[in-house]
């Protein structure tokens, strides 16, 4: 008697999932099975002088096909080595001019930061060499050499005849040790 809800299962086998049965006696199939994979009788078996044949009859079938190996893997190496000498000289000759190229733009970067240090030192008022020998942007070193040296102490002049100008100053200095 089905129970609600439930599908019917027969006595010899389970309801497995979405309508599909497997038989309660797994046991006995698995030696049907076992016994279906076996030789039959009526197959043939060979010795060991006949496989070595079979077997030998297929290494050369087998090496026929590769037999024009060795002379194409020669030319293969012949025709690489020729790229290579090809392309060495193609490749020297990009190279040659990349690093030429780049000399060119580092030149010229050279020759704009010079003209650029000369144009902001003549506006600036400060010492184009010591501009010159400072790295990173020439306008922002320009100002920092202008406020250094419109913030350095004033020295008093001295005349050719080694007179102080400046009569204020203290003619005592005194010792710290």
């Amino acid at each position: 008697m089905p129970t609600r809800g439930l599908p019917a299962v027969n006595d010899d086998s389970q309801r497995l999932g979405k309508g599909l049965t497997m038989p309660e006696n797994t046991e006995q199939q698995a030696v049907e099975n076992a016994t279906q994979g076996a030789p039959a009788a009526s197959e043939r078996t060979f010795t060991q002088s006949e496989m070595d044949a079979i077997i030998g009859d297929r290494l050369k079938r087998e090496r026929a096909k590769y037999a024009d190996y060795e002379e194409l893997r020669a030319k293969a190496e012949q025709y690489d080595a020729a790229q290579d000498a090809a392309k060495s000289d193609y490749e020297k000759a990009v190279e040659e001019r990349d690093r030429y190229k780049a000399e060119i733009e580092k030149l010229r970067a050279e020759r704009e930061r010079a003209d650029q240090v000369a144009k902001v030192a003549a506006e600036k008022g400060v010492d184009a060499t010591l501009l010159a020998r400072m790295s990173g942007d020439v306008e922002e070193n320009a100002a920092f050499l202008k406020a250094q040296m419109d913030n350095r102490p004033k020295y008093e002049h001295v005349h050719d005849a080694g007179e102080v100008k400046n009569t204020s100053a203290p003619t005592e200095i005194p010792m710290i040790f």
